[in-house]
């Protein structure tokens, strides 16, 4: 026998058995013999990428020789392999720059977390106690294929639904490709803090269906209409840096910065002015401005070109928004709207950016409108300090682009819809991969009934959160470091961007990488697919497409990418990356927000964002964001709702009582946060935390604000309108500790060992 593939299953002996409890023979551990020749102490720097977001941001992976805890043939035991010691921003990436957030310098606790999926598993128990057997992959892909093979039998091949989160790259293609050639309909993507209601108004105005890039480094003047372009919205990353650099980048220019919106973020906390404005009416404030600067004569309508066609009175000169009935509209005072639209026009190059809050209101697509429109009139887009698209590989690496008949998918509310009207449900076998809608959706699109419903659930997670738990079959990912990654950026530089790395480690566990499980299902199946796949593994898939760019300088273009982690430069100029009209769409005019809520029994706005550590809450089962202070509150390991102080002296709320938040679809309770940064019509509450099932370090702790938002959508779009509930307050007691401030009184949390 060949000694690498021997595991030598002596016990650990000497000072180790201790570790053994003290040398049982049911505890021993197993020494594996390595799989590599190691050099003790020395370590190397690996390329990867960052899965936090969808900002593709590019890392390096500083690896070691160590010992591990491992699962090799179903046993337990450990072995001496370079694992990954600590993440860093990749200095030459052109969108990280040698950064790294706080969100992905944790992401390296995914590999280690102790309540990390370690094999296949199978339900034993009712649907969503959490009890599960341990099988093998064998089983696992055998119990998959007869779920499909039956409802390719039955003909029922529509039956199938694979859930995701929206994906850009190969890992993507490949599964709307497997779908296609089953036969089922496409992936259904869900994302809570979509930015799709900005990618329509883009295409609309552009024909660009994409997310900007702003080149903050060589503007004069900024204003960003509820973008947190700092904190959690677009390509932080890369936005902080080109922000710095307009900040102190230009020898005697200082950039100006002014943030509209109505609970203050990140952001907003760095601005040079920050201005609230009643919500949902942010694009009137943009359309006041336009009208200011056509008055004065700065610009003529006719500069904004298409982007301004699109407004209802935009050849006239926007007569109806003059700064005094913008004022009675947004509640900004008609003078600060005459002078921000003077500092617009005649401090330039200006930009201007709308993101959050107000795209998910019932009009957030007339105030991306808007916003489009004034960049247009000032002569910002594609332009020195201004906005502009980033050519994308995408363009160029998939060839095999799907059909154009191929049906839209559906939205998860809808897919809900259909399961719960159904008397028997007509989705036979749901798919999850990356996504958790059960947790991140309103508690009215009754998601987790529907799927219970469903017969047949498997899921690629890594972890147990409150969708995979209804599953009757997880076959777990491989992380992020043991893997194949990539990302393909749709923001956030000026050339085309693709960051592609092979695995930083060897797997620790018994994990397969989704992509390469999808691909052998592919093979087995009882009728293969029409046609077949032509890779083996996902690292086929990804060289086939990326080995197609031009070539380095090496001339090997593969070896370049894996060696820096990607690809980045010019690409020939397709007609796809090229600006061009946007699809005929009539004059909007302003339309005042519909919220969920009549505003006499729930007379309070109610705004749920986007976490500074968990973002939509997908990132709350690791630890180091738990105890990473919120920027503007220090908050910590807790949920909170802010309250601006004239709004809570009249209701008697002192800092830290604990408050019910009730709207028209039930209450969560969470302890009070008295603050300056919002308006007094307003209460905010971050995103994240109140799971009911994900780890021990995010399970039982908080409140989860999303259950109660109302089912409204973005007119024009099937995007929530996450920023449209109307809430009242009810205060339950006075403080009991669950608010934990770092900058404050240190408390034990009361409900810490939840979930352990």
């Amino acid at each position: 026998m060949d000694r690498r593939s021997f595991v030598k299953l002596t016990a650990i002996t000497g000072a180790g058995a201790a570790l053994a409890s003290c040398g049982s023979p049911e505890n021993q551990l197993i020494r594996f013999v390595p799989d590599d020749d190691l050099v003790p102490g020395v370590a190397t720097w690996k390329p990867s990428v960052c899965p936090s977001c969808a900002a593709g941001c590019g890392v390096q992976v500083r690896v070691m020789e160590t010992d591990a805890e491992v699962v090799r043939n179903g046993q337990r035991g450990v072995i001496k392999m370079r694992v990954a010691k600590k993440l860093e921003g990749r200095p030459e990436h052109p969108i990280s720059q040698g950064g790294l957030c706080p969100r992905g310098q944790a992401a390296i606790q995914i590999t280690y977390h102790p309540d990390r999926i370690q094999h296949p598993l199978k339900r034993v128990g009712k649907r969503g106690e959490g009890r599960f057997e341990e099988i093998t992959w064998d089983e696992a892909i055998a119990e998959l294929l007869v779920r499909l093979d039956a409802l390719d039998a039955a003909s029922a091949q529509d039956a199938l639904v694979f859930l995701t989160r929206p994906g850009r790259g190969v890992r993507h293609r490949l599964v709307a490709q497997f779908l296609e050639r089953f036969g089922a309909p496409p992936q259904v993507p869900f994302e809570l803090f979509s930015d799709d209601v900005l990618r329509r108004a883009n295409a609309l105005s552009f024909g660009r269906e994409q997310l900007p890039t702003f080149d903050l480094a060589r503007a004069r003047y900024a204003i960003s209409f509820g973008a947190d372009f700092l904190g959690t919205w677009n390509s932080p990353v890369a936005n902080s840096a080109a922000y710095g650099r307009m900040r102190h980048g230009q020898p005697g220019i200082r950039g100006r910065f002014v943030q509209v919106e109505a609970r203050m973020s990140q952001t907003g906390a760095n601005a040079d002015e920050w201005v609230p404005a009643r919500p949902g009416t942010e694009g009137a404030l943009a359309l006041g401005l336009a009208h200011v600067i056509v008055a004065a004569g700065l610009r003529r309508p006719e500069d904004a070109g298409r982007p301004g066609s699109l407004i209802a009175g935009w050849a006239a000169g926007l007569p109806a928004y003059t700064p005094e009935h913008v004022e009675q509209v947004t509640g900004v005072p008609a003078r600060l709207i005459e002078r921000l639209a003077r500092e617009f026009a005649e401090l330039g190059p200006a930009v201007a950016m709308i993101g959050g809050a107000p795209l998910a209101h019932s009009n957030g697509l007339f105030n991306a409108l808007a916003v489009n429109a004034l960049n247009s009139l000032a002569g910002s887009v594609e332009k020195p300090g201004g906005m502009f698209f980033m050519p994308q590989i995408g363009d160029a690496i998939f060839r095999d682009a799907e059909r154009p008949d191929r049906q839209a998918p559906r939205s998860i509310d809808r897919l809900a819809a259909d399961v719960l009207a159904a008397g028997e449900s007509p989705v036979e076998v749901l798919l999850l991969d990356q996504a958790n809608p059960v947790f991140a959706s309103p508690r009215a699109w009754k998601v987790g009934e529907a799927f219970d419903k469903i017969p047949f659930i498997a899921s690629f997670g890594s972890f147990l959160d409150e969708t995979s738990i209804l599953s009757d079959l997880i076959l777990p990912d491989h992380s992020f470091l043991e893997s194949w990654v990539e990302g393909l950026p749709e923001s956030g530089a000026a050339a085309a961007v693709a960051s592609v790395a092979p695995p930083a480690m060897r797997p620790l566990h018994q994990t397969r990488a989704m992509p390469d499980v999808l691909l052998e299902v592919g093979r087995r199946l009882r009728r293969p697919l029409s046609p077949p796949f032509p890779w083996q593994t996902f690292e086929e898939a990804l060289q086939e497409s990326y080995g197609t760019l031009p070539e380095g300088e090496d001339g090997d273009v593969w070896s370049a990418i894996q060696m820096r982690g990607g690809w980045w430069g010019g690409l020939p100029r397709r007609e796809a990356e090229v600006m061009r009209e946007g699809r005929s769409h009539p004059p909007v005019d302003f339309v005042e927000p519909q919220f969920d809520g009549d505003a006499g029994v729930f007379p309070f706005h109610f705004l749920t964002y986007s976490s500074q550590a968990f973002l939509d809450g997908s990132l709350a089962h690791l630890p180091w964001l738990q105890e990473l202070p919120d920027p503007l509150s220090s908050a910590m390991w807790s949920s909170w709702v802010e309250i601006n102080p004239k709004t809570a002296q009249a209701l008697g709320i002192a800092q830290g009582d604990v408050l019910d938040i009730c709207s028209r679809h039930g209450s969560v309770r969470a302890a009070a946060l008295v603050s300056p940064g919002l308006a007094p019509d307003v209460v905010a509450m971050p995103a994240g935390q109140g799971h009911r099932t994900f780890t021990r370090f995010a399970s039982g702790r908080g409140a989860n604000p999303i259950e109660i938002l109302g089912p409204m959508a973005v007119a024009g779009t099937d995007a929530l309108a996450w920023a449209a509930t109307r809430v009242r307050l009810a205060r339950v007691s006075g403080p009991d500790g669950g608010l934990i401030l770092f900058a404050g009184e240190m408390r034990e949390h009361p409900h810490e060992d939840h979930g352990r």
